[in-house]
């Protein structure tokens, strides 16, 4: 009986506390639902204000601006959370002195992550790239696909996929082929001493007058850039989009290739034995210019 009586008493006695620790926080756990809903709803407000202010600025990437606002709206979250545990009498400045060393030592931790993320954000302000642009690097070379915080993705030219680090990119000089709208290109041609220099200069500038690619301005130009011991080299420089760049300078290979041999200029064949024009022999008809000196030679030795 006397046990069943010291139940009752410590059963009514928990009871008791509990009512009174419920009455007690009942305004601070109810406080803490409002600050939590509200604290969500600011920060979701916050952020979304934030990325519409961030997305206006001129030259800031839809990935950065989401990025800095998912920033500020965990912060903001964080703020709330502690906010919250102040209000059950808990010390909030152990918890934020926790968070530093904690957040320190993942720094530590990810370091080479970290150095991707603010290689990132520096690509994206400073963009010495962009989406589609061909670029070149000590270590890779590619159309860029996209641009992360972490990591760029390229299409390499033989149709392969590739992933850099953004540290990378960032800590080496980048060569960016389309970033201009025009750009130049050289051709090189190699001719004996015995052509005629001035018709081949003016066969090449011809040439690249008559193809519309070519950009007036600058003016396309020819030049003798190396003598040889029995050659000389001549360079076609000229400028064209960027666009028509590269199927132009393929081109006008061809196109040169073809109107020296219907001109008579020769293009000596690189080889081991140090020939630096073919045989008249070799040749498939002579040229007319040939054969009237042909004929002279001919004639003079009668």
């Amino acid at each position: 009986m006397e046990q069943a009586t010291d139940v009752i008493v410590a059963t009514r006695t928990a009871l008791s506390q509990a009512s009174a620790l419920a009455v007690q926080y009942s305004f601070s756990i109810l406080g803490a639902i409002i600050l939590l809903i509200v604290g969500w709803a600011m920060a979701s407000f916050v952020s979304r204000w934030a990325y519409e202010g961030i997305s206006r600025v001129r030259g800031i990437d839809e990935t950065l601006a989401r990025f800095f606002t998912n920033v500020l709206r965990y912060a903001l979250l964080i703020l709330v959370f502690i906010t919250v545990l102040g209000q059950f009498g808990v010390q909030t400045a152990s918890i934020i002195a926790a968070l530093g060393a904690a957040g320190l030592a993942i720094g530590l931790a990810l370091q080479g992550t970290l150095q991707n993320i603010a290689a990132g954000i520096m690509l994206l302000i400073l963009r010495p790239f962009r989406v589609g642009e061909y670029i070149e690097t000590n270590n890779i070379s590619g159309t860029v696909r996209e641009i992360g915080l972490f990591a760029t993705e390229f299409k390499t030219g033989d149709g392969l996929y590739r992933l850099a680090p953004n540290s990378i990119l960032w800590n080496t000089p980048i060569t960016n082929y389309s970033r201009e709208p025009t750009r130049q290109n050289e051709l090189k041609v190699t001719v004996a001493y015995g052509d005629d220099i001035d018709a081949a200069m003016d066969q090449l500038l011809s040439i690249a007058r008559q193809d519309s690619r070519v950009l007036k301005s600058p003016a396309p130009a020819v030049f003798i850039d190396t003598l040889g011991g029995a050659t000389l080299g001549l360079t076609l420089r000229y400028w064209a989009k960027t666009g028509d760049w590269w199927a132009l300078s393929r081109d006008m290979v061809k196109r040169v290739k073809l109107s020296f041999d219907e001109g008579g200029h020769l293009i000596p064949v690189s080889a081991a034995n140090g020939n630096a024009r073919p045989e008249p022999e070799a040749e498939e008809a002579p040229k007319p210019a040939r054969r009237r000196a042909a004929a002279k030679d001919q004639t003079t030795s009668q």
